[in-house]
């Protein structure tokens, strides 16, 4: 039973009016709870529970782990939908796990009735919390734009240096290639006036096609192996009295000759025109070459276009079937820069994952914050290793670095907002929160850590199917 007596001495209650402890009484009960749980984080907050007698334990879940915050055995303490007086601005969740320890007693009020009786007694105390809360949440809002503007701005900058570079290369091979056709102009003037026989055109024609073919199988050789052969190739030249050989050399031997091939050229010409002939294949060999750095510096231009449209996932639904390990190489890719040279990259991808219903662009800020603290924490040399898996019901993402670790002092607060472990001004401690509520609020998955030093592994898992996001009715 209830009874405004025992209410009244509930520090609560103490100054309530006897009227409003009557009404307390009348619109809810009391009730004596064995020990176990009362509720569970994220479940709807249903109830206001004030603890009449016993001792209870609330507990929060941080980093996949049930973490206890507080144990007490106070008359009086509150807790439940206690946010229910905001109606529509606070959460309609429970915010954290609460279980009673011992056999408890508890005055119980049903959270519609609770957020009724406290706006309508204490109206400017609510006036007072929602300009306390909405600030908060403005806060929050403000700086969790100011994390991604910055994220932003490092990936823009990154990806401008990446552009250029390609793109500067191009440029340079086109204006060394407009020089080789200019020559090659000038080779077919001579041809053309009748100093070379039908014959020699046409071995020479046939001389310029082996050589294209042999640019286009060129093999890959180590700095020693390619240093050795230009020095061959330098040295017949010179045997045979042709000048300049060692600008001649380098290109020759990114195309593939060596001194064999050469020598079947030797035995193909007449030695009077030997050096123009060798000639002609240079200037072909450079136009393949040039023509290959052109091709490749545009595909590299394209693929980091590609992967800034896949990364942002510019003209795409929100939410949608993506492929995480497309995410994840376009979020690599934006990264690239600020990876750098000394981190080795290992990809271990399972190719049998399907698909899965995500915000895609949601989840490669979620990669970003995850790889960006990865290679900070391996100050520019280490190796990072990007891992996808199944593991039943659950796509599974492992990030993994050679780092010094995570403390495991502080393990259980790195997915707080504001808490970090970098120098003022480089980090604002939101990374690792907004990161855990893309994955777990959005995505109903879980953001795990476990470290040693030379191992730590942030592990994500989205289900493979969560459920669908509630679309607004239309409206006329």
């Amino acid at each position: 039973m209830c009874t405004p007596e025992e209410l009244r001495e509930l520090f609560l209650f103490e100054h309530l009016s006897p009227e409003q402890l009557d009404t307390l009484c009348r619109e809810g009960h009391v009730v004596e709870i064995e020990p176990g749980p009362l509720y569970t984080e994220g479940e709807p907050a249903t109830c206001f529970y004030v603890l009449i007698s016993g001792e209870v334990v609330m507990s929060k879940m941080s980093g996949g782990e049930d973490i206890q915050i507080s144990r007490t055995s106070q008359k009086g303490v509150y807790a439940g939908a206690w946010q229910a007086y905001l109606g529509d601005l606070g959460s309609d969740t429970y915010p954290a796990s609460m279980r009673a320890v011992t056999r408890s007693r508890f005055f119980v009020l049903d959270a519609e009735v609770f957020g009724r009786l406290v706006r309508e007694w204490f109206p400017m105390a609510v006036h007072l919390l929602e300009g306390l809360f909405i600030g908060n949440q403005n806060s929050r809002q403000v700086l969790d734009q100011r994390e991604r503007l910055l994220a932003l701005g490092s990936l823009s900058a990154g990806l401008t240096h990446e552009l250029n570079n390609p793109a500067a290369a191009a440029v340079r091979a086109t204006s060394a290639l407009r020089d080789r056709v200019s020559h090659m102009r000038r080779k077919l003037q001579v041809i053309a006036s009748g100093v070379y026989d039908a014959e020699a055109i046409t071995t020479l024609i046939r001389l310029q096609d082996e050589a294209a073919e042999l640019v286009a199988k060129a093999p890959t050789l180590t700095p020693l192996e390619a240093a050795d052969r230009e020095d061959a190739i330098a040295d017949w030249l010179d045997d045979h009295g042709i000048a300049q050989s060692w600008e001649l050399a380098s290109p020759f031997v990114a195309a593939g000759f060596d001194v064999d091939w050469l020598e079947k050229v030797s035995a193909r010409v007449d030695a009077s025109i030997l050096e123009s002939a060798v000639r002609w294949l240079f200037y072909t060999v450079e136009t393949e070459l040039l023509m290959n750095e052109i091709g490749d510096s545009t595909t590299r231009v394209s693929t980091l276009v590609e992967a800034a449209r896949q990364y942002s996932q510019m003209d795409r639904a929100p939410h949608q079937r993506a492929d995480l390990r497309e995410l994840i190489d376009s979020t690599l890719v934006m990264l690239g820069r600020k990876i750098g040279d000394g981190v080795d990259v290992v990809r271990e991808y399972d190719p049998a994952l399907p698909a899965l219903p995500v915000y895609a662009a949601e989840l490669n800020q979620v990669w970003t914050n995850l790889i960006d603290n990865a290679v900070a924490a391996m100050d520019g040399s280490g190796t990072l290793t990007v891992r996808t898996r199944r593991d039943g019901d659950d796509a599974v993402v492992e990030i993994a670095d050679t780092g010094p670790g995570v403390p495991e002092d502080i393990r259980t607060r790195i997915f707080e907002p504001f808490f970090t472990t970098k120098a003022v001004g480089e980090g604002t401690g939101l990374g690792l929160d907004i990161s855990w509520r893309i994955v777990v609020k959005k995505h109903h998955g879980s953001l795990t850590v476990r470290s040693v030093p030379g191992d730590t592994v942030f592990e994500v898992r989205i289900p493979l199917e969560a459920p669908t996001p509630e679309v607004p009715p239309a409206t006329d």
